[in-house]
């Protein structure tokens, strides 16, 4: 394997150790870095690493600190750190299994590829690998990576594994404290009909490759027209009218309709044949209802341009 690994050490599971090998799962994106310029001479701004009262220092001359009180530190040498004892460095020991839907997604945070380390250690990797597939469970333990312990998660993947690191729970902010102003209220039925419609008609299989970064494309195109501008400012405004900012979205029902209006099927398939009652409760509602200006508030509706009830499969 032409990367190198970035974790070396065994899985274990009660008395059987499985030599492993971690590798990075994910890579950055294209991205357009920049420089910081004095404008005044054109040239890229210089940083060195300096101390009050001394000025510039040599980069031998620096250690790791760790501050005890105010100005009062103690040093440590890297050697020393590194010297550190815990067995989670060279060790993952699986120590409870859970399915995979019980982490929330806000835990997960980095994936990895593990692979067995040599031929011996390949038959105890694809035991473990089927086992945790058949049963539908993740392995957790705790790891030792780049000078912090990480809880982590380990399930099949392919004919290998993924390891995943995940967040403590101190490091993760409770999704009520940010919810609990959203009403708690069911939403009108011809709304929530329409918006099941115009999900239909989007849904796809993902695929990665459809989606790219917009934002650097766009930096890369204005780059270009300063370029060609020799130096002049560059309007980035000129389309700013052709776009919707969503502010003057007053009638929702109105939105959905004109949206399902719109091309823009990303499957290429018509919507499933069972949503073909909702479909034309909605329709119904959409050609015979008059516009309303919120969804709380409906008027009077003849009894023709009623939605009929929905035969579910």
């Amino acid at each position: 394997m032409a990367a190198r690994a970035y974790w070396q050490g065994q899985i274990r599971l009660a008395l059987v150790s499985i030599p492993v090998e971690i590798y990075t799962a994910t890579k950055s994106g294209a991205a357009v870095s920049f420089r910081q310029i004095h404008e005044p001479t054109g040239k890229p701004i210089k940083y060195e690493k300096s101390v009050a009262g001394v000025g510039p220092v040599d980069p031998d001359e620096i250690v790791k600190g760790y501050e005890v009180e105010k100005g009062n530190y103690i040093l440590l040498e890297q050697d020393e750190i590194d010297a550190v004892k815990l067995e989670s460095k060279k060790t993952l020991e699986l120590t409870q299994f859970v399915d995979a839907n019980e982490i929330d997604v806000l835990y997960y945070e980095k994936p990895y590829f593990v692979v067995p380390a040599d031929d011996l250690a390949e038959e105890a990797f694809i035991v473990l690998r089927e086992a945790l597939r058949r049963t539908k469970k993740v392995g957790l333990g705790q790891l030792a990576l780049r000078g912090r312990e990480y809880v982590v998660s380990l399930k099949p993947c392919g004919r290998g594994m993924i390891l995943e690191t995940l967040r403590y729970a101190d490091e993760v902010h409770r999704a009520q404290g940010y919810f609990r102003d959203i009403p708690d209220e069911k939403p009108d039925e011809d709304l929530l009909d329409l918006a099941e419609t115009l999900i239909a008609k989007k849904s796809a299989k993902f695929d990665p490759q459809e989606f790219h970064d917009r934002y650097v494309d766009a930096l890369k195109d204005l780059i270009e027209r300063k370029k060609k501008s020799k130096g002049k400012i560059v309007d980035t405004n000129e389309d700013e009218d052709a776009r919707p900012t969503g502010s003057n979205v007053v009638d929702l029902m109105a939105a959905l309709k004109k949206s399902l209006e719109k091309p823009g099927d990303t499957s290429g398939k018509p919507a499933p044949k069972k949503r073909t009652a909702s479909k034309a409760a909605a329709n119904d509602a959409a050609e015979d209802k008059p516009a309303r200006k919120t969804a709380a508030k409906k008027p009077a509706a003849k009894p023709a341009a009623k939605a009929p009830a929905r035969k579910r499969a």
